[in-house]
C-alpha cells in the first residue's frame, strides 16, 4: 500500500510465466478489519474489478484515517481464479505525512517571518484536522557561494507563523521546512529552499543617494514642465498672432467685403468711414378725391364766378365746408396753374404744366364745373 496523507494506492506484482498468452485481470477488494469477526460473514466490498491494472486506487472511498481495513487481491485468467492475497491497512500507521503545503517568507526587521500552510487532504483539507499534534521542522541558513561552509540552523514550532532570530540584517537567508508526527515517529521530506533578504537600519550612504536621485528627479520634472510650458506659450502665439501680415491691399479688400454685409461698429471705429452713407426718404403724399353723387350737389348760386386771378381768397375756401376733397401729406410739390391756359368749356380742362398728382385729382373729378387752382402753399379750390 503507497498512502500520503488520506491518498491510498494498492499495488501488487504478477508473474506472467503461469498464465503464459492468456490474459490476466484483477479483482481489488476492501473491508473493515472489525466485520471479519462477524457470524453472518464479512461484506467484501470491490474496488476495482477485472482490471489490467497492477494498481488500485482506494482514496475515492474515503477509508477512515484511524480505521484498520482489510484488503485482499485475486488474479483471474481464462474462468480461472486464484487465491486471494490479503494485506492489513491502518492509514494513522502506514500512511506517510507529506510536506508543508506552501511556505512563505517575509522580512521583519533584521528577522525572517515564516508562514507555513498544513499539508492538505485529498479532499484539500488540512491535515491537522485529522492529526492534531503535527509540527514542524525549520531548517535555515545563510546563503553563501561557498557550499561547505554552510551553517544550519533548526528551529521547531507547531505554529503556522514562525519568526527566525538572531539574523544579520541586510543579509540572505534559505528556509526549508519539513512536517512532523511523533506518535508513530512520522516525517515528511523538506520543502524545496526559499531564499529572502533580511532587512535594518539603512546605511547613511544610502540615505545618500536616495535623497540624491530624488533630487535629480525633482530637477527633471520642473525641466519638462517648463519646457512643455514654453512650448504650448509658442505654439498659441504663433497661431493667434503669426509673424506673416497680410499685404495691404488684401486688408483693404477684406474691409470692403466686411462693409458689404451688415454688422455692428463701434462710432470710433475706422471702418465706418469707408462705408457709403444711406438716406431713406419717406413714401411720396397721395391726394384722394371724393366725388360726392350728382344729386347731393347743390345748385350753385347766383352771381358766383371765378375771378380772373384764377383762385379765391383764404378766407372763402376755408369757410366753403367740406368739398369733397382732402390731402394725406404735404401738397407743396404741387404747382399753380397757369391763368392763360384754363379751361374756356364748362367740364373740360386744358392740362398744363400740372403735376401728375394733379391730373389724376382732375380725372378724378370730370363733374367739377372749374378747373383745379392750386395755391402756393398747397391750399386747393374747387369751385362747385
Amino acid at each position: 500500500m503507497i498512502a500520503l496523507n488520506t491518498n491510498y494506492t494498492l499495488n501488487w506484482n504478477w508473474d506472467q510465466s503461469p498464465a503464459g498468452s492468456h490474459a490476466v485481470t484483477f479483482t481489488a477488494q476492501y473491508v473493515g478489519k472489525y466485520k471479519l469477526k462477524s457470524k453472518k460473514g464479512p461484506t467484501w466490498y470491490t474496488a476495482c474489478e477485472e482490471t489490467s491494472h497492477r494498481s488500485c486506487d482506494l482514496t475515492p472511498f474515503n477509508l477512515h484515517y484511524l480505521g484498520i481495513y482489510m484488503t485482499r487481491v485475486q488474479a483471474n485468467a481464462n474462468g480461472c481464479h486464484s487465491d486471494w492475497v490479503l494485506l492489513e491497512f491502518c492509514p494513522d500507521k502506514d500512511a506517510a505525512l507529506g510536506p508543508p503545503a506552501k511556505v512563505d517568507l517575509a522580512p521583519a526587521g533584521s528577522d525572517l517571518d515564516v508562514f507555513i500552510s498544513d499539508p492538505l487532504t485529498s479532499s484539500n483539507t488540512s491535515m491537522r484536522d485529522t492529526l492534531r499534534k503535527i509540527y514542524y521542522h525549520i531548517l535555515y541558513w545563510e546563503r553563501s557561494a561557498d557550499t561547505q561552509a554552510l551553517r544550519t540552523q533548526t528551529l521547531s514550532s507547531g505554529a503556522n507563523l514562525v519568526t527566525l532570530p538572531n539574523l544579520k540584517a541586510w543579509t540572505w537567508y534559505c528556509v526549508s521546512v519539513q512536517s512532523r508526527y511523533d506518535f508513530y515517529n512520522k516525517s515528511s521530506s523538506f520543502t524545496l529552499p526559499q531564499c529572502m533578504q533580511t532587512e535594518g537600519n539603512t546605511p547613511w550612504w544610502q540615505i545618500f543617494l536616495y535623497f540624491l536621485a530624488s533630487l535629480v528627479v525633482c530637477f527633471l520634472v520642473m525641466l519638462l514642465s517648463l519646457y512643455s510650458s514654453f512650448w504650448c506659450y509658442k505654439t498659441v502665439k504663433t497661431t493667434l498672432f503669426p509673424s506673416d501680415q497680410l499685404p495691404p491691399h488684401f486688408k483693404k479688400t477684406s474691409l470692403q467685403h466686411l462693409c458689404d454685409f451688415p454688422h455692428l461698429l463701434s462710432p470710433d471705429s475706422e471702418s465706418e468711414q469707408l462705408c457709403d452713407k444711406v438716406t431713406v426718404y419717406a413714401d411720396p403724399a397721395v391726394l384722394e378725391v371724393h366725388n360726392p353723387p350728382a344729386e347731393a350737389l347743390p345748385p350753385p348760386p347766383s352771381g358766383l364766378e371765378p375771378d380772373s386771378s384764377g383762385r379765391h381768397s383764404r378766407q372763402d375756401s376755408s369757410s366753403s365746408g367740406d368739398s369733397g376733397v382732402y390731402s394725406t401729406g404735404g401738397s407743396s410739390n404741387l404747382q399753380q396753374p397757369n391763368n392763360s391756359q384754363s379751361s374756356t368749356g364748362a367740364g373740360d380742362f386744358q392740362h398744363g404744366p400740372f403735376d401728375p398728382e394733379q391730373v389724376k385729382m382732375q380725372e378724378m373729378t370730370p363733374g367739377l364745373k372749374s378747373p383745379l387752382l392750386i395755391t402756393d402753399e398747397g391750399i386747393v379750390d374747387i369751385c362747385i
